[in-house]
């Protein structure tokens, strides 16, 4: 097993009962390789491929692709902002391919680093949100032609943005109630502009409306109940809190994902789609097993086993000694190490 030590994963490993073990994309390392020992998983079934430096700057690479995404949509929506029409079929050809094949780089975890907003928020997270609602489309088991108008309905349910003042959208301090109210009103003027366009799903215009609309009729901008928002909405919705939560804003650092996932569980974001959340975690924390992570005491370790019961708190080895969070409740997975 230790002539893989330095190999690269090209198919997840997953035990006997059908759970990742390790997760495609991940550098083999000795631990790894304990791991894998452990599990009694068969060596040749481990499917691998050498390091090459291609394969090393996956993340890059994925990162590369989305600022250059964002990059082309600047001057589309703005052309959005100054006439008011959308340019439909350079999105399609501009942006839309590009933000499907990032969607399915085979790390999730570089993925989520790669999309995270930084220095352009606006433009940044209309792509992130495509990005992720197509990854949790393909995880829902979308088909394609379904999966294309769920990829435009996230990188277009922001865009009623571009009628409300960049002084009040960059604002670094708390809105004021005027101010909020306001900004609140982006989700109609997407609607409006979005509804008529030509070549556009109606899906789209309904994504971009209700996207802050939550289960329990406590969203807006109609406070409707769970049996009329539509299930992409619901979809774009789980995409755009978990972007903007672990994006950095000019109000708040960038969350770790386990305690969005913690806060989407208990609804403090409001009553989101039950089945799509669980779904978004159970694909999240399948995957960390293998991860390399720093915990909130600031030791770091491997993640060796996740709990089905209690999926954010998993079992981590570090030093020899294994840590159960779902006991040791004051320790938590504070940042997963992007290799």
């Amino acid at each position: 097993m230790n002539q893989l030590i330095g190999q690269i994963l090209t198919q997840d490993v997953v035990n006997t009962y059908g759970v990742t073990i390790v997760p495609a994309g991940t550098r083999i390392t000795s631990d790894i390789v304990e791991l894998l020992l452990n599990h009694k998983i068969d060596p040749t079934s481990v499917r691998t491929e050498p390091a090459r430096s291609e394969t090393d700057r996956t993340a890059e690479s994925c990162g590369a692709m989305v600022r250059e995404s964002v990059a082309a949509s600047k001057p589309l929506f703005e052309w959005v902002r100054m006439t008011g029409e959308i340019p439909v079929m350079e999105f399609r050809k501009q942006i839309l391919p590009a933000v499907q094949e990032a969607a399915d780089h085979p790390n999730i975890f570089q993925l989520f680093e790669a999309v995270k907003a930084r220095h352009d928020y606006t433009y940044e997270h209309n792509i992130g949100v495509g990005v992720l609602a197509t990854m949790i489309g393909r995880w829902l088991k979308i088909s394609e032609p379904e999966l294309t108008v769920l990829s435009l309905a996230g990188m277009l349910h922001d865009i009623g943005n571009v009628r409300i003042p960049p002084e009040i959208l960059d604002k670094p301090g708390k809105l004021t109630k005027e101010e909020y109210d306001l900004v609140k009103k982006h989700t109609v003027y997407g609607y409006e502009l979005l509804k008529d366009q030509k070549g556009l799903h109606p899906r789209i215009a309904l994504a971009a409306l209700q996207h802050h609309e939550r289960e329990d009729g406590k969203g807006y901008p109609l406070g409707i109940t769970k049996e009329k928002i539509d299930y992409f909405s619901s979809i774009v919705a789980v995409a755009d809190i978990f972007h903007a939560m672990s994006s950095k804003r000019p109000y708040h650092d960038p969350v770790p994902f386990y305690e969005i996932i913690a806060q989407m569980k208990a609804g403090q974001f409001g009553k989101l789609n039950p089945h799509i959340v669980s779904v978004f975690i159970q694909n999240i924390t399948n995957k960390i097993i293998g991860q390399q992570v720093v915990l909130t005491d600031d030791s770091v370790g491997v993640v060796v086993y996740r709990n089905p019961h209690d999926e954010e708190h998993p079992l981590v080895q570090v030093d020899g000694r294994f840590i159960d969070l779902t006991r040791e409740r004051d320790i938590q997975i504070k940042e997963i190490i992007i290799s």
